[in-house]
């Protein structure tokens, strides 16, 4: 048995492109009225997504930080036998999903081991005829790039990096989802998320930046779904305005 939890509309955010932050904030007070959101005094207007730096305040940092430390005690305590379980589950769940289906170009993250199995998903793209678009982080930044990958068999020739994934090196000269034709959808990892579509993710902010990237092209904002473990779910997370929510998390019902 699976729980989709469906969260704000696409439609809505897609209009958010051209307004940029003032249409965020007015969602965003809406949820800080609910206590979901913690505000920090120093973020200025018109700033792009902060990773976890000095630019956050204390508490908020404090927050997300032993936040972090309970999910990783959590995710420390699962077996492979039960990750490989629910990553089946939720391959099944996304092949299925109907914004999957009617989506053309895909992107997907190269799972860490803490993180919801990909490879099944990634193998159907290629099968179905898809493109498929994965993550190339640059390290020491905030910046991240969705580069098109050739085939599913490619993945194990790929470099790894110190996160023990696999991607292109920075000389390998690929097709950027964003310089082309955007993305329909982005299948997206984190650590914790709550339902009401926030994400907690590891600190360096490469979704948000890149999300805020992806609503100034002109095919608008992707859809977004999270694909999480059933221990990942919170009663809520911390975030600051800036923090873009995402469409939809898929993970098993308890």
């Amino acid at each position: 048995m699976y729980l989709t939890v469906k969260l704000e509309s696409h439609q809505k955010l897609q209009s958010r492109g051209a307004a940029g932050a003032a249409g965020r904030g007015a969602a965003r007070r809406a949820a800080s009225a609910r206590g979901l959101i913690l505000r920090t005094e120093s973020q200025g207007a018109g700033r792009g997504p902060a990773s976890d730096s000095g630019e956050m305040a204390a508490p908020l940092r404090a927050a997300k930080q032993a936040l972090r430390a309970e999910l990783k005690l959590r995710l420390r305590g699962l077996s492979e036998a039960e990750k490989q379980r629910q990553s089946r589950l939720l391959s099944r769940k996304v092949i299925g999903h109907s914004k999957y289906q009617e989506s053309q170009r895909i992107a997907v993250f190269l799972s860490m081991q803490d993180e919801i199995k990909t490879e099944e998903i990634i193998k159907d793209i290629f099968q179905r005829g898809k493109e498929c678009f994965i993550p190339r982080y640059k390290p020491q930044s905030s910046h991240m790039d969705m580069v098109k990958l050739t085939s599913a068999e490619e993945i194990c020739s790929l470099p790894l990096t110190s996160w023990n994934i696999h991607q292109p090196c920075d000389n390998d000269v690929r097709e950027e989802a964003l310089s082309v034709g955007g993305l329909d959808l982005i299948l997206m990892p984190g650590l914790g998320f709550d339902k009401s579509g926030n994400r907690l993710g590891r600190g360096k902010g490469y979704y948000d930046t890149y999300l805020e990237r992806c609503m100034h092209h002109p095919k608008g904002k992707p859809y977004t779904i999270a694909l999480a473990f059933k221990e990942q779910i919170c009663d809520s997370v911390p975030v600051a305005e800036n923090d873009i929510q995402i469409d939809e998390i898929l993970y098993e019902d308890s």
